[in-house]
């Protein structure tokens, strides 16, 4: 759409309601022309959550009003409010529907899609049983329509994150040979970050917010250097709040061989940081699902993480039967430095070290699973 979809970024606009509206409107549109209707319509977000009641009780779409819809939500934080000035912006509509678009006297376009699609999912199963009392006042509608919703975990593309073909990295490596191709890619960043290779390297890649934890992560590395000694590695890779980022910027001249920081986004670096690493943190705050850990899990990468969302459902603390990752409760100073401190303590067992790293590599993480989820749903409404 001329003017509104083809910007430089894909949302952050004052417009946002008017862009997200007029594509719905649109895409609506084109499959109302359609000569043969969809079996589903599944939406994503509030960014598409409007297209569910329009299906129903918007007189343009009428021949789409029997066909089923799914929505995804894959982080309810976000939900599009609009006034009722803007009611308007729907093309004309049952007005004795009002309901469905109502959520505390305005328009919440993920809350009426939550109440009009035939099913609901989450990226996760964990993320959609917090939802019902952490999703940004939405938690009684989460409780009252839980009989239509469902948790399926996103997969990964397998093909894309693996560290056997992986042309980002300059040393492959397959599961027979992860310990030397790990330490091949754990030196070179160590080179390039000026890090001591003898010691556990603790990685972090992502959104430097509060979100992901990203701002307790300064203090972290301070008190495990104190109380602990510098006896682990941490490089860090992201970009986000201008104050964390400073606050990573400022442990440097404290940390000369032990800690280093990228700011900004690298895919390459990444890649080589996957590949390289003993350990991957993320003590997220939430998180609807995650992949990180299942790429870092992918490169035999251990998992440091907070049990929320999908964290919890694909990482299992190595204390645990069958476990394979450092799990902890609370997004915490204390708890994330008892994580550290547990990581340094496995990194010496080198024998259970290498036992997690196979089992982490004998994993499935692909979308075979989800997808099979995805087409019983899709069969339960044709």
């Amino acid at each position: 759409i001329n003017g509104l979809l083809d910007r430089e970024k894909v949302y952050g606009y004052d417009d946002d309601t008017e862009r997200f509206t007029a594509f719905q409107i649109s895409v609506l549109d084109w499959v109302n022309a359609w000569q043969d209707k969809p079996d589903v319509v599944h939406c994503h977000d509030h960014h598409t959550a409007l297209i569910p009641f329009m299906m129903k009780h918007s007189y343009r779409y009428g021949a789409l009003k029997s066909v089923p819809s799914v929505l995804t939500i894959h982080n309810a934080e976000y939900q599009g409010w609009m006034g009722w000035d803007r009611s308007n912006y729907i093309p004309e509509w049952d007005i004795w529907k009002w309901g469905m678009l109502d959520w505390k006297n305005t328009i919440n376009p993920l809350a009426s899609g939550i109440k009009c699609a035939d099913k609901v999912t989450t990226v996760s199963p964990s993320y959609l049983e917090e939802l019902k009392y952490m999703s940004n006042g939405l938690e009684a509608l989460f409780e009252y329509e839980k009989g239509k919703c469902s948790g399926i975990l996103n997969g990964i593309d397998v093909d894309v994150w693996d560290p056997e073909v992986d042309t980002y990295i300059s040393h492959q490596y397959a599961k027979s040979t992860a310990d030397a191709g790990k330490a091949k890619n754990k030196m070179q960043l160590c080179e390039q970050f000026n890090l001591d290779f003898e010691k556990p390297l603790i990685v972090f890649i992502g959104r430097l917010v509060g979100e992901k934890g990203a701002d307790l992560i300064p203090q972290v590395i301070s008190d495990t250097f104190y109380f602990v000694g510098r006896k682990m590695n941490f490089l860090m890779l992201g970009s986000g709040q201008p104050e964390v980022e400073n606050a990573f910027r400022g442990l440097q001249p404290l940390s000369q061989y032990d800690y280093n920081v990228f700011i900004g986004y690298n895919e390459t670096l990444s890649h080589v940081m996957y590949a390289g690493a003993d350990f991957l943190l993320m003590p997220s705050r939430v998180e609807p699902c995650g992949l990180n850990q299942m790429y870092a899990m992918r490169y035999g990468t251990i998992p440091m993480v907070r049990r929320t969302g999908g964290l919890r459902d694909t990482v299992i603390d190595y204390g645990d039967k069958g476990g394979y990752g450092i799990c902890y409760d609370y997004a915490s100073v204390g708890d994330i430095s008892h994580g550290v401190f547990r990581a340094v303590e496995l990194y010496r067992d080198k024998k259970k070290m290498n036992s997690i790293r196979s089992t982490l590599m004998q994993l499935d993480f692909s979308w075979e699973s989800s997808v099979k989820q995805y087409v019983a749903l899709y069969e339960s409404l044709i």
